[in-house]
């Protein structure tokens, strides 16, 4: 006889971002002094910082926040002052580890989940790299067990949060007694170029560094709210390999956002979900912010509420894009959100893109504390 499968879940997420805010305002006043006498770009970068949706984000390197002439990732006339690749990878190895054992800190103690339970460590980063990697060091500052299982997911771009959580769910349904931590450290302000060109300014505008965590396993209760996980998508866009390009130079990793990634997506995304998901009613749509535009065309495409894409517009707004860490940030705000508002169930989709283009996606499902959702049973019965 066939054992059921069992319900598959998110037991406990946890975020982190490091110490040094940028405001968005300012730091666009800052980039535009640098620009100097550069009067096309600086308008196209205060243009750019205005319209992205960002506020604020926030940065592991306190020289972003120096004035124009002394901030070393801003251009200027003195490019050769720009940081090398190997300065800033030396800033990814120190800075990365404490906000990555922050994040998963968290994610064990939301989960009720204890270090030595732990059987699968997935680590997901595309902004930088060392050995031994982040991957050994969480295992020996939480306590994991040495014989673990370890996946680093490294260089998949802004999808492979979601990737990483999908695979989680393969793993848990070949074993039920698997527990899966995923932790995503992303520094993505390491790579601001000195560059006064559209395509470093646009790259520049939104994107903010910090790590999100959590834990995947078999729900064995409902003593918090968790989002269940469902059938997992994932595929490959064909014809778009150059619209997302992220490349190693001299002075960090040079990233290629081509303006047509919203109307691709806006052209290839609704097919793939029907795939996914048929006649389903979604009600919780966790989008990954690659940027406003993707928000923007998916609302239109899916006529979506502005409810609905609250989450999403929100992290944005708060964090900026976060590459592989920020799905984690917009489930988290997400189940706030309904576990503060009574909700009931409720059932949806998260989507994430990333280069290739890639689009991954997934089911999920809102459950409450069982122990919640009684109350409101009784309650109701006595209204």
């Amino acid at each position: 006889m066939m054992q059921p499968q069992p319900s598959i879940a998110i037991l406990g997420i946890g975020t982190a971002v490091p110490p040094h805010l940028l405001d968005q305002a300012d730091t666009a006043r800052r980039l535009v002094e640098a620009l100097g006498d550069k009067t096309d770009a600086a308008r196209w970068g205060r243009r750019i910082f205005k319209q992205c949706g960002v506020q604020s984000r926030y940065t592991c390197e306190p020289n972003l926040l120096s004035e124009a002439a002394e901030c070393r990732y801003l251009p200027s006339l003195s490019a050769h002052k720009a940081p090398s690749t190997a300065e800033r990878m030396d800033t990814y190895k120190r800075e990365s580890v404490p906000l990555g054992l922050q994040a998963a800190r968290q994610a064990l103690a939301d989960g009720e989940v204890e270090p030595r339970d732990v059987t699968h460590l997935i680590t997901v980063s595309c902004t930088g790299q060392f050995l031994p990697g982040l991957d050994t060091a969480i295992i020996h500052q939480l306590g994991l067990s040495p014989s673990i299982t370890r996946i680093p997911l490294n260089f998949l771009g802004c999808a492979a949060g979601l990737k990483a959580i999908g695979l989680s769910r393969q793993l848990v349904l070949n074993d039920s007694h698997a527990y899966v931590l995923i932790v995503c450290v992303e520094l993505c302000t390491l790579h601001i170029q000195p560059s006064g060109d559209k395509e470093s300014l646009f790259a520049a505008s939104f994107f903010g560094d910090g790590a999100s965590a959590c834990v995947v396993g078999a729900v064995k209760s409902l003593s918090k709210p968790i989002f269940v996980l469902g059938q997992e998508r994932s595929v490959l866009l064909q014809g778009c390999a150059d619209e997302m390009v992220w490349e190693v130079g001299n002075h960090g990793f040079d990233l290629y956002l081509s303006p047509h990634i919203p109307r691709l997506i806006g052209e290839f995304i609704p097919p793939e979900v029907e795939q996914l998901c048929a006649e389903e009613e979604l009600e919780l749509w966790a989008i990954h912010p690659g940027g406003k535009g993707i928000i923007d065309v998916l609302q239109t495409k899916f006529e979506l509420t502005d409810e609905q894409i609250s989450h999403s517009l929100g992290v944005l707004r708060d964090y900026g894009n976060v590459s592989s860490a920020t799905i984690l940030f917009v489930l988290n705000a997400m189940r706030q959100q309904l576990h503060e508002r009574g909700s009931g169930a409720a059932s949806g989709i998260a989507l994430a893109f990333g280069p290739g283009l890639t689009a991954e996606m997934i089911k999920i499902a809102y459950v409450p504390a069982a122990l919640e959702q009684q109350q409101r049973e009784s309650d109701e019965a006595y209204a």
